[in-house]
């Protein structure tokens, strides 16, 4: 499995190795996919599943598998997901350069 176009940062696939430890079941991958809503039109999700889903983008990165729906990658393509741990809190955070403008949690986004 090669990168998809969604790179992995090594602090994100370190905690998402860390993740799938606790939970103890080696088969689960790591999602990230688009949704709509958010303060400015689309916002991102993460989640962990088992099963890859037919038309997923799946990648190994730093020894994680992440997966991408079909309708997902567009908007993903040329992102990075990375790992912060800040006053903010602890969270994925998404760099994409497709978006044009985001809100100020940085969890939404518009094309």
């Amino acid at each position: 499995m090669e990168n998809n176009g969604v790179l992995l940062s090594s602090s994100a696939a370190t905690k998402i190795s860390q993740l799938v430890l606790e939970e103890m079941n080696p088969d689960l991958k790591f999602r990230v996919y688009i949704i709509g809503g958010g303060c400015s039109g689309f916002q991102y999700g993460f989640a962990f599943e088992e099963e890859i889903v037919d038309g997923d983008l799946v990648s190994e990165q730093h020894g994680v598998q992440m997966m991408v729906d079909p309708m997902s990658f567009p908007y993903l393509m040329g992102s990075e997901v990375d790992y912060l741990e800040d006053l903010q809190g602890s969270r994925f955070v998404v760099s994409n350069p497709n978006a044009k403008t985001t809100c100020g949690c940085g969890s939404s986004f518009s094309i």
